[in-house]
């Protein structure tokens, strides 16, 4: 079905030979490459053989103004979508809708969306793009692990305190590298994981209390979570300049996603990467290593 699969291959070759064949001549472009998860498939990607075209506002890309979009999907065979807000915003379901649409029309057919498990938000753009004509694939991932290390929260926890409205509600937390794999792995898959949306999860539940403890025990210092109220969470980011608009959708998604729905592991990691998906404890080690929460 992809437009990289319809290409012709030498004779006799073994089905192996053949995908690999087809991955050494793929390009693929990951927008937000130089994100959280966009800079760990890039590194995945090329790793896997692939040719990596990055998309992003330093290199002519920008979600908002489509007039960049051709330049940057034209001749290439697949592209991994994240919308930069938040994927529950209707302006990502616009846009996430609009350029795939533009993709399909240039013969970029692959389409892998970074969605968020459990938001009902959400749905809309995941809706935008499978009515595309795209030989899609959505990735729904639960909380990122890195969200402790990269990021708004790290300079509260540097100073010894996450504060949060996440209750006392479990999350499985995820680790970007395994969305960096699992991507990688059904970019290079051929139509296997087409049509499919995936729920990637850790191996465990955790609450955010006991992921800040185990935090705090690999980082050899103290660091406190204290949940608030959504609305109180609010309040604090519209005091930190946060617009209004983009608080209200916060406050409702966060009021959505911590009602523990997504309390549960699964096993898609698995499945497509034929391992266990890392582990906090290993993810809380390395990040204090490389010193993420030193003042």
């Amino acid at each position: 079905m992809g437009c990289w699969g319809a290409r012709p291959l030498t004779g006799g070759m073994t089905d192996k030979a053949a995908e690999t064949a087809n991955t050494q001549r793929m390009t693929v472009v990951v927008t937000g490459a130089s994100g959280r998860t966009g800079s760990r498939v890039a590194e995945a990607a090329r790793g896997a053989g692939l040719t990596v075209r990055a998309a992003s506002r330093a290199r002519g890309f920008d979600w908002e103004d489509p007039t960049t979009w051709a330049q940057t999907l034209r001749d290439a065979d697949a592209a991994y979508l994240m919308y930069p807000s938040d994927v529950g915003s209707p302006a990502a379901a616009e846009g996430v809708g609009a350029l795939a649409r533009e993709a399909v029309g240039l013969g970029v057919r692959r389409l892998v969306l970074l969605s968020a498990r459990g938001e009902d938000q959400a749905l809309p753009t995941e809706a935008a793009l499978t009515s595309s004509g795209a030989d899609w694939t959505i990735v729904r991932a639960t909380w990122f692990s890195q969200n402790f290390s990269e990021g708004p929260l790290v300079e509260g926890m540097v100073h010894g305190e996450l504060v949060f409205p996440a209750g006392e509600v479990k999350e499985p937390f995820v680790d970007v590298r395994d969305i960096a794999d699992v991507v990688t792995a059904v970019l290079t898959s051929g139509d296997r994981y087409v049509g499919r949306t995936l729920e990637l999860t850790g191996p465990r539940l955790l609450s955010w209390r006991e992921a800040v403890a185990e935090i705090s025990e690999a980082a050899g210092s103290t660091i406190t979570y204290t949940p608030v109220p959504t609305r109180a969470y609010g309040q604090a980011l519209t005091g930190f300049g946060v617009p209004a608009e983009e608080v209200e959708l916060l406050i409702e998604v966060f009021d959505t996603l911590m009602d523990g729905r997504n309390a549960h592991v699964t096993g898609d990691v698995r499945e497509v990467l034929g391992r266990e998906p890392r582990d906090f404890a290993d993810f809380a080690r390395e990040a204090a290593a490389a010193g993420a929460w030193k003042a």
